[in-house]
């Protein structure tokens, strides 16, 4: 990045949608006015001719209509602009030389056509140029060499009619066509130029994907230089110092850099890609440096920096009086207040969104449609669906140039398992961006349930389980073989109590419902699959309920949280994120040991009497063995890292959800459980679960479960460093269930928390019959999902903006 940027004369956009490239920018005296002032040229490969003569009112200015001197639509791409005396009857005659696709050199004098002469060994076209001095043409093959050839060779070579002519020229049909001198380069080359220094020398200049050459007229290397970026054009002039020649080079970081030689004297930053490059005299101004772009932006800038012509005004010093400035600072303060309890009176445009998104799941699993529409016109809006890993969608970005008031766009995705592990949710979140005409970003996002048919397939039920929990409702329970409509295929009428899933994993799970009682039982042969399932049934009986009308259903939870099991999840995980660091460490001193005896061998070999190996060789074949086991383990673990990851999030969901309904939190409280337990949705080795949990427990510990206001005081968080063991994290979790049964209550305000009544240790987790009982308020589904009758495992969403 540099320090100094272009400073914008004049500049202007060619057109909508056209294309430039290298040869479509030109600056000469076109018209041969008597001030001798310089014209742009400026030709496209859609077929427009612009010719404009810039005259700004003040610098910066933009085009103006009698800039435009000449607009011409020829019909035909426009491949090169170039400015001479091309027609006869002129003194000083100039000729044009064209380079076909298939390797011939054609020659015009004026209006006619001269000869044509076929390269040896072609095979793409490349850079063309013509050095005066030695009357020789100086191209770039496809072999990566630089070829010069004389005017009089190709003159007298035998006039070859096809290319299988010109390569099987023989001495007695006539002179063969034979190269001056060739140079090797090793790159393909992107422009070559010739700079004259009168008649005593001349310099061919050759730029290439990776360096810049500066070759004699004879083919001998005189400088080259290694380029940092990858250039994109260039123009080598002569420079006011003898002997010195300044070049300008672009490249795609949006730089022009000024070069004496391979010395780098000047840097400065442009608003776009430059491909052509050219320097004119414009207006009495010398020395214009002239820029265009692929997309067609022309800008007209010069180097150096504006002065700052603003002044400080002065300050009266006065003496600060404190007692107003209290004052002062406490009405502020006070406003701010009341702005975060109450949002205010709004405008329309402030409290309504311009765009709409629906998202809609395929009752067949057949697609899964996104919807998208505006009420007022729009620019580059940006859609991004996200979904939970292993789960991967067919098309995750989508970006709208423009978007028309009051249509419908619809597109559609499919959604599939991509992994051998289970999602830890299958709640997916469509986010559409856009800033409005002010300039402000806005984000309008909608969420929609994936069919469970997505994750597993009905299996017979089972008795045995390792894992069990119940869900009390306060309704008679409802046949399952109703409310799992695509998992009744295979159940007797007497078994709609019992219904058995197997996700494709191969884990199953087993859901009962009580006869008696109004209960529900979950049971599976892993604890973290219970999530999916539970979470599955409280929706679709909140569902079921709300169609029915009614509207105090409930669902809580009245046995022991299952502690133990998570704990065992959250150490697997954090085990295989130590044996990651051991694999990373040994993998490491492996790579140092490989380099090091890397480096013995080289010394030997380079000695003209070298020692004998001492098993070296032997050494280095089994480290590097080693290097490629461990790395191989590297991926495994990390590979099992994912996969526990994924677990221990479903349990965590399942942990949060017991807990909300065995102390009956509302939506806000459980928020902020999920948000202390969930902060990541990727795992590392630099950041990972178990630290970032730790400190968000032991926040909420010292805020608003604490037992008095002295804990609050206490530091109870830590850095965020890989901990020694999980001891300290279980415990934080423990006493968290233990001050939510003791009556604490989860909140974000510290003064809310202050007036809560003190917790006294000493019980174990469990349902607490004093604790307050808050109604519950589950949220209901925001995306509407269809009956589950197919027996695909791929679902396909279709959203919607609007």
């Amino acid at each position: 990045m540099s320090l100094f940027k272009a400073r914008d004369w004049w500049s202007t956009v060619l057109g909508e949608k056209e294309e430039f490239d290298q040869g479509c920018l030109c600056v000469a005296d076109v018209d041969n006015s008597c001030t001798g002032e310089d014209k742009i040229i400026v030709g496209s490969y859609t077929g427009y001719l612009r010719i404009f003569s810039p005259h700004p009112v003040k610098v910066g200015d933009g085009a103006q209509a009698e800039d435009l001197l000449l607009e011409i639509h020829l019909r035909e791409p426009i491949l090169q602009v170039e400015v001479g005396k091309f027609v006869s009857g002129i003194i000083c005659k100039e000729s044009l030389v064209l380079n076909s696709m298939d390797g011939m050199l054609m020659l015009f004098e004026q209006e006619s056509y001269a000869f044509g002469r076929f390269l040896p060994g072609f095979l793409l076209p490349g850079p063309l140029t013509y050095s005066s001095r030695t009357d020789s043409f100086i191209t770039v093959s496809s072999c990566r060499n630089v070829e010069s050839y004389k005017y009089q060779v190709l003159a007298f070579a035998t006039d070859a009619d096809q290319k299988e002519d010109s390569e099987q020229q023989k001495v007695g049909s006539g002179k063969r066509l034979v190269v001056d001198w060739t140079l090797n380069i090793g790159e393909q080359a992107l422009d070559v130029c010739v700079v004259s220094f009168g008649q005593s020398s001349s310099s061919v200049f050759v730029l290439g994907e990776r360096n810049f050459f500066c070759l004699k007229d004879n083919g001998q290397i005189r400088f080259m230089k290694k380029l940092d970026c990858n250039p994109s054009c260039f123009l080598p002039y002569c420079s006011a110092s003898d002997g010195a020649i300044n070049t300008l080079i672009g490249n795609h970081n949006n730089m022009l850099h000024v070069y004496q030689d391979v010395t780098l004297k000047w840097a400065t930053q442009l608003p776009h890609v430059p491909v052509a490059v050219k320097v004119g005299s414009l207006q009495g101004l010398k020395g214009v440096i002239v820029t265009l772009s692929d997309n067609g932006h022309l800008q007209c800038s010069y180097l150096g920096t504006d002065p700052s012509l603003f002044q400080a005004p002065k300050v009266d010093s006065r003496e600060i009086n404190y007692e107003e400035l209290d004052v002062e600072m406490k009405e502020l303060q006070k406003t701010i207040r009341d702005v975060n309890k109450s949002p205010g009176p709004l405008t329309l445009s402030e409290k309504e969104d311009f765009l709409s998104v629906f998202a809609t799941v395929s009752s067949t699993l057949d697609s899964v449609s996104v919807m998208i529409q505006s009420r007022v016109p729009l620019q580059k809006t940006k859609l991004s669906v996200y979904i939970e890993p292993p789960l991967a969608s067919t098309c995750d970005h989508f970006i709208f140039d423009s978007l028309e008031p009051d249509i419908l766009k619809t597109f559609s995705l499919s959604v599939f398992l991509k992994g051998n592990y289970l999602p830890s949710e299958l709640e997916g979140t469509a986010v559409a961006s856009y800033s409005m005409s002010t300039g402000i970003p806005r984000v309008v996002q909608c969420k929609f349930r994936l069919p469970l048919k997505l994750i597993c397939l009905p299996s017979p039920p089972f008795k045995i389980a390792i894992h069990k929990l119940t869900i009390d409702t306060n309704k008679p329970p409802i046949s399952l073989s109703s409310l799992f409509p695509g998992f009744a295929e295979q159940l007797d009428d007497d078994q709609g109590n019992v219904i058995g899933f197997r996700f494709i994993t191969g884990s199953r799970v087993t859901l009962l419902a009580s006869k008696t009682s109004q209960r529900y039982r979950i049971q599976s042969e892993q604890f973290e699959d219970l999530w999916l399932i539970t979470k599955e049934l409280t929706l679709r009986l909140q569902e079921h309920f709300e169609k029915q009308g009614i509207k105090d259903f409930t669902c809580s939870f009245s046995g022991c949280i299952p502690l133990q099991e998570y704990f065992d999840l959250i150490d697997q995980h954090f085990e295989l994120r130590l044996n990651g660091e051991k694999v990373e460490e040994l993998l490491s001193e492996r790579a140092i040991q490989f380099r090091a005896i890397e480096r013995r061998l080289l010394t030997r070999f380079k000695d003209k009497n070298p020692a004998p190996l001492q098993h070296l060789d032997t050494l280095l074949d089994g480290t590097y063995k080693q290097v490629i086991a461990l790395a191989d383990t590297a991926e495994e673990n990390h590979r099992s890292l994912l996969q526990s990851f994924a677990r221990l999030k479903s349990a965590t969901h399942l942990v949060i959800m017991l807990i909300g309904l065995w102390q009956k939190l509302n939506a806000d409280q459980v928020a902020i459980l999920e948000a202390a337990f969930l902060p990541l949705q990727q795992d590392s080795q630099e950041l990972g679960w178990e630290e970032t949990v730790d400190a968000a427990v032991a926040h909420l510990l010292k805020t608003c479960l604490s037992k008095s206001s002295k804990e609050q005081a206490l530091n109870l968080t830590s850095q965020l460093n890989i901990p020694k063991d999980t001891n300290r994290l279980k415990k934080h979790i423990s006493l968290l269930c233990d001050r939510l049964a003791k009556g604490g209550r989860l909140c974000l305000s510290t003064e809310t928390a202050a007036q809560q009544t003190n917790v006294m240790p000493g019980k174990a987790p469990g349902p607490s019959p004093a604790a307050p009982s808050p109604p519950s308020a589950p949220s209901p589904p925001s995306a509407k999902w269809g009956s589950h009758d197919s027996q695909q495992n791929c679902s396909h969403v279709s959203l919607q903006l609007a």
